[in-house]
C-alpha cells in the first residue's frame, strides 16, 4: 500500500477514534462503545517483556503499548501505564520504591514502600513548615529523606548530590518528552487516541501517599484535624498548576485523577467530606471552568460518597468505577457525567472468556444505552490479566456495543 494511503488511513482512523471517545465522554452517544483499556504490566506479558524490563526501559514499556493498541484495535490507551521509571527512581536515590528485579522479584510490578509511622517522610510536627512554604519544604526537608544521595542544606555537599540532580534532571526530561513521541507513534501507527494528559492528585492523598503515611494521617485528622486541613489547602493551588500544564491544550483528553485513601473504608464519608472532599471539589471545580474534563478514578469503594461527588459540575468528571456498584454509579450521577470500568480484575485474571463476554453485554446493556460509557476493566490491569479474557471484552463490545 503507498505510504500516502496508509497515512491517510490512519489519520481518518485516528479521527474516528478520537470522537467516538470524545463524545462518549462528553456523556453522549458516539457510533460505538470506545474501549480504552488502562493496562500496565499486562502490556510486558503480552510483548515479552519481563515487568523489570518494562519498568526500567520506557523504549519498551512505550513499544508494548503500541503493540497492544495495534494488536488490540482499542480506541484509546496511555502512552505507559506502567508509570514509575525505575532508572529514574535509582537515578536520584528515592527509597519509597520497590524495584522489580533488585528488591522484588523481576516479574512483579513495582510497589510503593510506606515508612513505619515513627519514620514517616515527614514528621507530625513539621505542618507548619509544609504551609508556610510547600515548595521549599519539600525540597529542603522531606526530598534528602526520600533520597539516599540527597544531602540536607547546611550538610557538606557529595558527588553523589550533585550527580542526583543532574541524572535525574536529564532522566526526567527525556522521560517527560518521550510521551509526546509516543503519542505521535500511536497515531501513525495504528490511529491510537493519547487517553490522558497530565496528572492530578488530591491533596489529602499527597499527605497519605508521600508525606505522613496512613497511619500517620489517621492519627493526625484527631490530634491535629486544623493542620491537616490547612496543609490540603497549602497544597491545592500547587496541585492544580501541575495539572493544568501538562493538560491538552486542545481540550479533547481529560486530566488524569488516581484516587487513593479517600474511599471506604480508608476514610468514613464523614471524614470525607470534611478532609478529603473540599480541596479536591474546589481544585476540580477550577480546572473544569477552564475547559478540561478530569478522569475521576476512584479506586476502591466510592458508592458511599457519590451525594458529594454529585454536586460537581456537569461533564466535569469521567467517572471510573472499580469496586462500586456501577449499576448504582449510573442512577445516581450517569445523568451528570461519563462512566467507565466496571468489568472486575479477577473476572478478566480467572473467569472464561465465555463470563467476560456475558459480564460486559450486562453493562453495556445497563449503563451504556444511551452513550456516556467507556468500556474498561475496574482496576488498572497488571500481568494477571489472561490475554483471551482482554480479547473477549474487546470482542463483545465491538459486538454489543454498537449503537
Amino acid at each position: 500500500m503507498p505510504q500516502e494511503t496508509t497515512t491517510s488511513a490512519m489519520e481518518k482512523r485516528y479521527a474516528e477514534r478520537l470522537k467516538r471517545y470524545v463524545t462518549a465522554m462528553r456523556n453522549e452517544k458516539p457510533d460505538m462503545v470506545p474501549i480504552r483499556p488502562f493496562v500496565a504490566e499486562f502490556t510486558a506479558k503480552y510483548a515479552g517483556y519481563t515487568s523489570q524490563e518494562v519498568s526500567y526501559d520506557y523504549e519498551k514499556a512505550f513499544a508494548a503499548a503500541r503493540k497492544c493498541a495495534a494488536d488490540f484495535d482499542w480506541d484509546a490507551v496511555v502512552g505507559n501505564m506502567v508509570y514509575g521509571w525505575m532508572a529514574l527512581v535509582k537515578a536520584i536515590g528515592l527509597k519509597y520504591y520497590a524495584v522489580p528485579g533488585i528488591e522484588i522479584p523481576p516479574d512483579a510490578a513495582f510497589q510503593y514502600l510506606e515508612p513505619p509511622e515513627d519514620q514517616a517522610w515527614m514528621r507530625e510536627d513539621e505542618y507548619d513548615l509544609l504551609i508556610e512554604d510547600p515548595t521549599g519544604y519539600l525540597f529542603n526537608v522531606w526530598l534528602p529523606r526520600v533520597s539516599a544521595d540527597v544531602v540536607a542544606p547546611g550538610q557538606p555537599n557529595t558527588f553523589r548530590n550533585n550527580m542526583s540532580f543532574l541524572k535525574g534532571g536529564m532522566a526526567m526530561l527525556g522521560y517527560f518528552m518521550g510521551f509526546g513521541r509516543q503519542a505521535e507513534l500511536l497515531r501513525k501507527e495504528s490511529g491510537t487516541v493519547s487517553a490522558i494528559s497530565g496528572i492530578l492528585k488530591a491533596p489529602f492523598d499527597i499527605i497519605a501517599d508521600k508525606l505522613r503515611g496512613y497511619k500517620g494521617l489517621c492519627m493526625d485528622m484527631y490530634r491535629q484535624p486544623k493542620k491537616v486541613l490547612a496543609a490540603c489547602e497549602a497544597l491545592m493551588p500547587h496541585l492544580t498548576h501541575v495539572a493544568l500544564s501538562g493538560a491538552d491544550p486542545t481540550k479533547n483528553v481529560p486530566i488524569g485523577l488516581w484516587m487513593h485513601r479517600g474511599c471506604v473504608p480508608f476514610l468514613s464519608p464523614p471524614q470525607f467530606e470534611r478532609f478529603y472532599w473540599p480541596t479536591l471539589k474546589q481544585i476540580i471545580e477550577t480546572i473544569w471552568s477552564k475547559g478540561h474534563q478530569i478522569l475521576f478514578y476512584a479506586e476502591g469503594e466510592w458508592n458511599p460518597n457519590l451525594k458529594y461527588i454529585a454536586q460537581l459540575p456537569d461533564l466535569s468528571i469521567i467517572y471510573h468505577v472499580d469496586r462500586g456498584d456501577i449499576f448504582e454509579v449510573h442512577k445516581t450521577v450517569g445523568h451528570k457525567f461519563c462512566i467507565s470500568g466496571g468489568i472486575p480484575n479477577d473476572l478478566l485474571a480467572f473467569g472464561t472468556p465465555e463470563d467476560v463476554r456475558a459480564y460486559c453485554k450486562k453493562v453495556i446493556d445497563g449503563v451504556a444505552r444511551d452513550g456516556g460509557y467507556i468500556m474498561d476493566a475496574s482496576a488498572i490491569m497488571q500481568d494477571d490479566t489472561k490475554v483471551e479474557n482482554l480479547r473477549a471484552m474487546t470482542e463483545a463490545t465491538r459486538e454489543y456495543g454498537v449503537y
